[in-house]
């Protein structure tokens, strides 16, 4: 049974999911967040039940799967009681240990929680970027210089680690969680007042790094143009924002 291929709002219909046993995956096109779940369902070919939520005119129905009408969300068909997890880094963990091929988070528990620390040292790049990601024209004077102070951290991690990705020589967790906004923040250079585009000379390796991710075969299949990313801003702070444009691309 193939779902409709929109964002769900308020007063629609709840689907009917069909009771195959397979995952169903709420998310929203255009939210970094479940790009990160969205990415690792890919990577690792799970099937699953794609259902879009609008977030600002929410389904009263989706409080069923998200009692926090928060995205990503991920309903375990296939376990009594159908839990579902939210929150895209726990969700990310259970499917490495669920679905362990490819395995994306290392072993070693201290490494482990050392890349759990540094995808957790990115929410201030998030943070300081988003207002000109979002096109918000109140956007502070210093969030460029906030953001890039921040993704300081990024350049300097991957310098030392020495290695193409994050994980060493193949992509693993932090690469693939990271990843949403480096696909974002070209839309900046269209959207933004500064035209704005990451420095190369200060930011080289990354985005080395960001040149060599684009090629991964899951990255590819989730992908959205830039255009897309600045048309869906753009008609934000219209403030009739275009969920639905997302399917102009190829999922």
């Amino acid at each position: 049974m193939a779902l409709p291929q929109k964002h769900f709002k308020r007063g629609s219909t709840k689907p009917e999911l069909p009771e195959d046993g397979v995952l169903r995956f709420f998310s929203m096109a255009f939210c970094p967040f479940s790009h990160r779940v969205r990415l690792l369902l890919a990577a690792k070919q799970i099937p699953h039940h794609k259902i879009y939520v609008d977030l600002i005119e929410k389904p009263e129905w989706y409080k069923d799967y998200s009692p926090l009408g928060k995205v990503p969300a991920l309903q375990l068909a296939g376990i009594e009681n159908q839990p579902t997890l939210v929150e895209s880094l726990i969700i990310a963990e259970y499917l490495d240990q669920q679905y362990p091929q490819p395995q994306l988070f290392l072993t070693d528990p201290l490494q482990k929680a050392l890349d759990k620390i540094l995808i957790e040292r990115f929410a201030p790049v998030v943070s300081a970027i988003y207002p000109v990601l979002t096109c918000n024209p109140n956007a502070p004077a210093d969030a460029i210089e906030k953001f890039e102070n921040a993704l300081d951290v990024f350049e300097v991690e991957l310098a030392k680690r020495g290695t193409p990705y994050f994980a060493g020589q193949t992509i693993g967790i932090v690469d693939y969680m990271i990843w949403p906004w480096f696909e974002r923040f070209p839309s900046m250079k269209i959207t933004s007042e500064q035209k704005y585009e990451l420095n190369t000379n200060r930011f080289g390796k990354l985005l080395k790094w960001r040149d060599l991710v684009a090629q991964d075969e899951a990255v590819q299949k989730t992908a959205l143009d830039v255009q897309l990313h600045a048309e869906f801003q753009k008609s934000k702070t219209l403030g009739n924002p275009q969920y639905d444009i997302a399917f102009k691309a190829k999922y």
